[in-house]
């Protein structure tokens, strides 16, 4: 159920896509999703329904030397997902704290200031993607 077909070409996807997130904004699980047209092994409903997860399961499985700043994806809500308290959980906010971005009394993160509106045109087409979903 969390891994995609294809799960390696989708998580090199989600990787490459992490890695145009710029320091001080975040994006989330289902932006990042909404960018990766489904293959022809996924139905579209299953697709927009599984592959914000499918985002969660490649930023775990993310191989170690890779510089991808898993840091900058947070949920739909401007939270953390970790569990709060958790290691991670500080981790993540410590390390976006480190690039300016602010959390609220709530722990969640203003996406009218911090949201990424997601890559250029030129990259988008480049690497056949579709438009992102806007978090603003």
């Amino acid at each position: 159920m969390f891994n995609p077909p294809n799960a390696q070409s989708f998580f090199e996807t989600v990787w490459d896509i992490v890695r145009q997130i710029p320091a001080g904004k975040v994006s989330s699980y289902g932006q990042i999703a909404s960018m990766i047209p489904p293959d022809v092994d996924t139905e579209p409903t299953r697709m927009k329904r599984l592959a914000p997860r499918w985002v969660g399961t490649a930023l775990r499985k993310t191989p170690r030397g890779k510089s991808i700043p898993w840091q900058r994806v947070i949920n739909s809500g401007g939270a953390i997902s970790f569990p709060a308290g958790s290691p991670q959980a500080e981790e993540q906010r410590r390390l976006l704290e480190m690039e300016g971005v602010c959390f609220d009394q709530r722990g969640k993160v203003d996406f009218a200031r911090f949201a990424w509106d997601g890559p250029d045109q030129d990259y988008l087409r480049r690497k056949n993607l579709l438009p992102p979903r806007l978090l603003k």
